[in-house]
């Protein structure tokens, strides 16, 4: 039994549209924790693959960030999302599609990045992209708000269903090498 408020408190959550608050980039980190240092912010902005762009901006940490975050991309608006929880290091995060803008280069360093910083913490992925989940110890495939297919990637490639599917639309082609029964 967990009240909402503890529970709360304890969650990091990144929605698929990242909102971002009129202010500048440090201010929109420190939503996570008011009392991060500059170092904290860039570390977690590192983790999150957006060091450099921030960097590159003429006030680095300082650049202003208009209301919803419409000065910048929707990739840099969920990186600097992903930053800002990063920065408060909850025991659980919930990632609700939150690499969706991100290349497949930048959402692959991404998650090998958050994997040490994440070792602690439960961590659930809410995703469209295979090569997002694949290395998930536990993959729920979801159709019609029910869970049809569990397992990990191995596992659901196996069992040739709905997952296998995806599989083989993503990556345009059968995975038979992969397919072990």
């Amino acid at each position: 039994e967990m009240n909402r408020s503890d529970l709360w408190a304890r969650l990091g959550v990144i929605p698929q549209k990242a909102f971002l608050f009129s202010g500048t980039v440090a201010s929109n980190l420190r939503f996570g924790d008011e009392a991060a240092t500059d170092d904290d912010l860039w570390r977690a902005l590192e983790i999150a693959q957006g060091r450099d762009f921030v960097e590159a901006m003429p006030e680095g940490l300082d650049a202003p960030i208009s209301q919803g975050g419409t000065n910048v991309s929707g990739g840099q608006r969920q990186r600097i999302a992903i930053a800002r929880v990063l920065v408060r290091r909850p025991e659980i995060y919930l990632f609700d599609d939150s690499f969706s803008a991100l290349d497949l280069a930048t959402d692959a360093r991404l998650r090998a990045a958050l994997k040490p910083e994440t070792r602690d913490a439960t961590v659930v992925i809410v995703a469209q992209r295979v090569s997002t989940i694949r290395d998930a110890d536990l993959i729920l495939v979801m159709e019609a708000g029910r869970i049809v297919e569990q397992g990990d990637h191995d596992e659901l490639l196996a069992q040739g269903g709905a997952y296998y599917n995806l599989y083989n639309a993503q990556f345009a082609g059968p995975c038979a090498d992969e397919l072990t029964v």
